[in-house]
């Protein structure tokens, strides 16, 4: 068996805070998991500042527009699952969470010993390395949809700027990047899937999607209806329900978002 010498968090420093803004228990509401209790754990800090136009800013903005600090330890991930025995899913979100890599390995290294199924959500922007399986990646690259739009306000009421739109296009669909995620989730025999965000209009967007996505297999994309409140996806959802239907991809739902709209932690 291989020496694991990847970067990790020392057991000494379990209580210390780290980059992650919500651990909380909710039922993961994307992607092939759907329907699943699981614990959420939600880093800060992103490379993207996406906004979809009537589908409204990213959902976790106090993450990636205008990121929080950390305010929870690893202490506080043993402690939940702790108190929640019968959950053996982990969702890892952000922001980016590829941007913390050692937590990452430490997470893996966690999900190994306690037997969880770990899925972590991705942009897809940087490659990193773990010294066990993350057991599904949900990849989730941004398109031309996505691109800020010069002087809309953002969530905290600033206006766009356009080192906020460069910063966004700086890591946006890196292909040779999900390659390498997708070849190394083959190599441990984990799941992935992409999932692509449209609101079933633009067609610019669209064509750019599907060029991304022309030599992955169709049951492994799941398209995703843009928006932020109930309003924007009951818009989004009719046109993706007959084109999905039409194209032979599958549809994600947002539950979440119908259940609980904008509020956080759901």
């Amino acid at each position: 068996m291989k020496e694991l010498m990847l970067p990790r968090i020392e057991e000494g420093e379990y209580s210390k805070k780290l980059p992650i803004v919500e651990v909380y228990t909710a039922v993961q509401s994307e992607g092939s998991r759907a329907g699943y209790p699981t614990v959420v754990i939600r880093t800060t800090g992103c490379t993207h500042r996406c906004y979809f136009g009537e589908g409204g800013w990213c959902d976790s903005w106090y993450t990636s527009i205008h990121p929080e600090k950390g305010g929870y330890s690893f202490q506080d991930i043993i402690d939940i699952y702790d108190e929640n025995p019968h959950i053996g899913e982990m969702m890892l979100t952000g922001g980016s969470p590829t941007m913390h890599p050692a937590l990452v390995n430490e997470l893996t290294h966690f999900a190994s010993e306690r037997g969880i199924f770990i899925t972590m959500e991705t942009e897809g922007s940087h490659y990193i390395e773990t010294d066990y399986p993350i057991h599904l990646l949900s990849i989730s690259p941004k398109f031309s949809n996505s691109i800020p739009q010069l002087g809309v306000k953002t969530p905290g009421g600033q206006e766009t700027t356009q080192r906020m739109i460069d910063q966004h296009n700086k890591f946006r669909a890196r292909r040779q990047i999900v390659d390498r995620m997708i070849q190394r989730q083959e190599r441990f025999g984990a799941e992935y899937h992409i999932k692509p965000v449209w609101d079933g209009v633009d067609e610019e967007a669209l064509e750019e999607i599907l060029l991304f996505i022309t030599d992955i297999p169709k049951e492994q994309v799941w398209f995703m209806p843009a928006g932020d409140t109930r309003e924007s996806l009951f818009k989004s959802y009719p046109r993706l329900f007959d084109w999905v239907r039409d194209n032979g991809y599958r549809l994600t739902w947002r539950p979440h978002i119908i259940a609980f709209e904008d509020q956080r932690e759901v």
